[in-house]
């Protein structure tokens, strides 16, 4: 067992609606990172809770004519339910509507007064004098003082982009009463973030953070820091402020302190010593996996609240961007979003962790869910690719030789080629690099696969006296997929643990001296996975598709100082739909003739960061020898192809009438290999 301590948090999800695949990238990738430390050995612990306070609840509850407990309770049990599904496995599971959270907020808070970092005035805000409270920004509505839109929040409006003051919103109302809100009063408690400054500047340059998040930090940090307004009025489900009796906590203050509240509980379910963990001086590591929209919160704001209070800060905080589906923003107040029940009701969970797995890096980048690439990607890798080889293997082993593998390794350095990629696989997987782990681990997916096609088992069987390359073919098959389900177990858990079984052994932990399993007794094939089945996604889309419909195009919403309304031309695409190319400086690092193929050459590209195989319709224009060591410009993130020949991993850019007169575009000398073009 490793000397390693870790304890990883995942974003609280709130508590008034349910999971959506928005979120599930997330908790995917926060849970995939737990299961490679665990299976490594480390000690690593993943706590999470629901984010149960604020006005939302609140009147939530009250719309259903149940208490904000009865709610939030209910809501946990259904969030709950769906991590589970998707095979995110918390260690433990709380709400920050708890007295381990009540504890902590009030500590950090009289610790942060006590040193200073408290102060109080009075402001004015907008109060409905129907609900006798004061109303947050969101439960404003009214006309944007700047392009007239109806129907617009009172922080900014979601038709042209401005941001304003409530006060000044045209014919505002609130949004609970439908009344006209009036000024009011009230004192106020602050966090001086300001008296951090020095502390922040330091700490977020210490390689806490990504370098993207790093230098947004860096422009907040110039620009000044202000005061945090920490309290609400009463009517506000939250934890009082312990010396100002109707004042409650934000929300925003005791969400992150649910990390230690949670933690807590299971120190003391478990008998863990919470200040190895949380002391100023721990040895521990403590991660904090976010999405990038409330960076402010987790990267200035909750360290400097730890510091103030004399509590350690977080090791790194790692953020990730947003999901769209299809290429549509998902957004929880249009409604636009898949629910994780509505997937779960017709989809294997386990493709759409490999498929954000496939997707995901260590950078901040947004990600899109499109269902033609996912029923592709999960058909051709997981089934056609790492499945396959069991399925093709497995039947030989129990019919000819009664479930029992041979007792001779026979492709040795092939085995240990395997293991050897234990070591840049678990380097990917560390750094959160998940989409070059899951290209190493499918390219030995091609190579397992190669070995079975050029031994192909299934003529061996039909020649007599070959029983024993039979039985050392197939045996070799099986420990390769062996190690292919270890390798992609934090990913696919539930595939891997039904290997396990089929192949009665243990659970596996990270096989950096793995030996074969020799003479060994198998259980019988039964299939580990299903192809994505098309009829699924479209009764998904079906049962979303008021969420998934495309918002107006913005031609038709414009319209001509007449009143004409601007039409689309037919066939043209929106400048967005362009920007969504990723093109790519690429060196051609092989060429080759593909036998068979009147027009295509097979090409390896160096796209910067990984090699790829594309078959190009040039061989008219283009003998192989001429391309190697040239940069052309290619399409990087096209959906792969399957052809007759493999599959081709993007497009070569090319121009001309065709013949001989194809010219591929070829970048400036200056250009280099992975650089994008823009």
């Amino acid at each position: 067992m490793s000397d390693r301590k870790i304890l990883v948090t995942s974003a609280l999800p709130y508590a008034n609606g349910p999971i959506h695949l928005g979120h599930l990238v997330e908790y995917i990738q926060t849970d995939i990172w737990v299961r490679f430390q665990k299976q490594r050995g480390n000690h690593c612990y993943f706590v999470c809770a629901d984010d149960t306070h604020g006005t939302p609840i609140m009147l939530k509850a009250d719309r259903e004519g149940i208490s904000p407990e009865q709610l939030i309770a209910q809501v946990g049990e259904e969030h709950l339910a769906d991590f589970t599904e998707f095979g995110v496995k918390f260690d433990n599971y709380h709400s920050t509507h708890s007295e381990e959270n009540r504890t902590f907020s009030s500590l950090i808070y009289k610790r942060l007064r006590d040193a200073g970092h408290i102060s109080s005035r009075t402001i004015t805000q907008a109060y409905d004098p129907v609900k006798a409270m004061f109303l947050p920004d969101r439960f404003i509505k009214g006309e944007c003082p700047k392009c007239g839109a109806a129907d617009q929040y009172g922080d900014g409006c979601e038709v042209c982009g401005a941001t304003y003051s409530h006060t000044e919103l045209k014919n505002a109302v609130s949004a609970i009463s439908g009344e006209k809100p009036i000024e009011k009063d009230s004192v106020h408690y602050f966090f001086n973030l300001a008296d951090f400054t020095g502390m922040l500047s330091e700490w977020t340059n210490a390689g806490h953070l990504q370098t993207e998040v790093r230098n947004k930090l860096a422009e907040w940090l110039e620009g000044g820091l202000q005061q945090w307004d920490i309290s609400r009025d009463a009517p506000y489900f939250g934890f009082e402020i312990p010396d100002a009796p109707g004042k409650y906590f934000y929300v925003w203050l005791d969400a992150p302190i649910g990390y230690m509240a949670s933690f807590k509980n299971l120190c003391d379910k478990q008998g863990l010593d919470f200040d190895e963990f949380w002391a100023k001086d721990s040895a521990a590591e403590l991660y904090h996996f976010i999405g990038k929209d409330i960076i402010y919160f987790h990267a200035l704001f909750w360290p400097a609240m730890l510091s103030g209070s004399d509590f350690r800060t977080p090791s790194a905080i790692f953020a990730h961007g947003f999901l769209t589906v299809n290429g549509e923003k998902m957004s929880k107040s249009r409604g636009t979003f898949i629910t994780a029940r509505t997937y779960l009701e017709h989809l294997n969970p386990e493709y759409l962790r490999y498929y954000f797995a496939a997707k995901l890096s260590a950078g901040v980048d947004d990600i899109d869910l499109n269902f033609d690439d996912f029923s592709q990607r999960v058909n051709s890798d997981l089934v056609g690719k790492v499945v396959n080889i069991a399925s093709r293997c497995s039947g030989f082993i129990s019919k000819r030789f009664a479930n029992i593998l041979s007792a001779n390794c026979s492709e040795p350095a092939l085995f240990q080629e395997f293991i050897n990629a234990s070591e840049q696989i678990a380097e990917f997987y560390e750094t959160r690099e998940f989409a070059k782990a899951m290209r190493e681990i499918m390219a030995l997916a091609d190579k397992a696969n190669q070995y079975i096609d050029e031994k192909k088992p299934w003529m061996i069987a039909k020649q007599e006296g070959q029983d024993t390359q039979l039985h050392d073919v197939c045996s070799m098959g099986i420990n390769l997929f062996r190690l292919l389900a270890v390798y992609l177990k934090p990913v696919i858990p539930a595939l891997s643990e039904n290997t396990e079984s089929f192949l009665n052994i243990g659970s596996q932990i990270w096989p950096e001296t793995t030996q074969p399993l020799l003479n060994h007794a198998i259980n019988d094939f039964r299939p580990l996975m299903t192809r994505v089945e098309a009829d699924k996604i479209t009764a998904i889309i079906e049962a979303s598709k008021e969420n998934l419909e495309k918002t107006t195009d913005k031609h038709s919403q414009a319209t001509h100082a007449t009143g004409k309304k601007f039409e689309p031309i037919a066939g043209t695409i929106e400048f967005d739909d362009f920007a969504k190319l990723d093109l790519r400086i690429a060196k051609i690092i092989k060429a080759n003739h593909v036998e068979g193929a009147d027009k295509l050459l097979q090409l390896t590209v160096d796209i910067g960061d990984e090699t790829r195989n594309i078959f190009a319709g040039i061989k008219s224009a283009y003998a192989p020898e001429d391309l190697e060591g040239k940069l052309t410009l290619v399409i990087a993130n096209l959906a792969p192809r399957k052809m007759r020949f493999g599959y081709s991993e993007g497009m070569v850019l090319a121009a001309g009438p065709g013949g001989k007169d194809i010219w591929i575009l070829s970048p400036d000398k200056g250009a280099a290999a992975g650089m994008r073009v823009k």
